[in-house]
């Protein structure tokens, strides 16, 4: 199965041209044959906290439909981050798609204590069934807790799915861990982080794949734009970019 992470430099705000620009990446994918892809941690608007309450939406938003046609033309799996309403506080999602099937919705249910100003924490697992893997999706600060880790484990997932948005003074340790726990519970673990603005800063890039044993068999750069596509039959990678997107 080939599965694509996608470090992504999202538009702040701007959800219906990080849509359009997230359909570029997805074609592109499909044309390789990948058969699912995801994106960075709220991928949609950027990771701007403070404007995640002005930005939320529900995962049934006419302006997500484009991507269950996608799913069902190419028959890919498709992962979106974006903040979702909620009784409270917003919740940071991911939307994901699957071929003819009704879209499903996580959120992540360990925040980080500089989150809880501004997200409420969601409350179940979602795991993704395929015909070769069972694929446990993770978003940024909970990814990197061992308790999570075990619980996708323990539900049979081989594959970890880590959307984040982390800034680059974190990844050194972010790497570690994933690599600890992919050798520790025998699983696959693909991760996408974004580049570009992040909370006010700058994303850290380094989106990275990680096979049993702690293998890292690849790792995208600190600055660009670019996909990279795990194999998890050959356990090889590569990577793709997509043209620059016009000023």
């Amino acid at each position: 199965m080939k599965l694509c992470a996608v470090q992504y430099a999202s538009t702040t705000g701007d959800i219906e041209g990080n849509v359009a620009r997230h359909t570029e990446f997805v074609e592109l994918a499909a044309s390789h044959d990948t058969e699912l892809i995801f994106f960075p941690e709220l991928s949609l608007t950027g990771y701007e906290p403070a404007l995640a309450k002005g930005l939320a939406t529900h995962e049934e938003d006419p302006i997500l439909d484009v991507f269950q046609r996608l799913s069902d033309t190419h028959g890919i799996v498709i992962g979106v981050g974006l903040p979702l309403v909620s009784s409270t506080k917003p919740r940071i999602g991911m939307v994901v798609f699957q071929p003819h099937t009704g879209r499903h919705a996580y959120a992540k249910q360990r925040l980080h204590e500089d989150e809880l100003p501004y997200f409420s924490a969601g409350e179940k697992p979602l795991l993704i069934e395929t015909r070769e893997h069972r694929l446990a999706l993770a978003v940024c600060y909970e990814s990197l807790q061992p308790d999570h880790v075990a619980t996708a484990a323990s539900l049979g997932a081989d594959v970890y799915l880590a959307s984040v948005a982390k800034l680059a003074p974190g990844m050194d340790e972010a790497h570690a861990c994933y690599a600890a726990f992919a050798r520790e519970r025998t699983m696959t673990i693909l991760m996408a982080n974004c580049v570009g603005p992040c909370d006010g800063e700058t994303g850290g890039g380094r989106s990275a794949a990680w096979i049993d044993r702690g293998k890292r068999t690849a790792s995208l750069d600190d600055e660009q734009e670019a996909m990279l596509i795990l194999d998890t039959t050959t356990l090889t990678a590569r990577v793709l970019t997509l043209a620059a997107r016009m000023a």
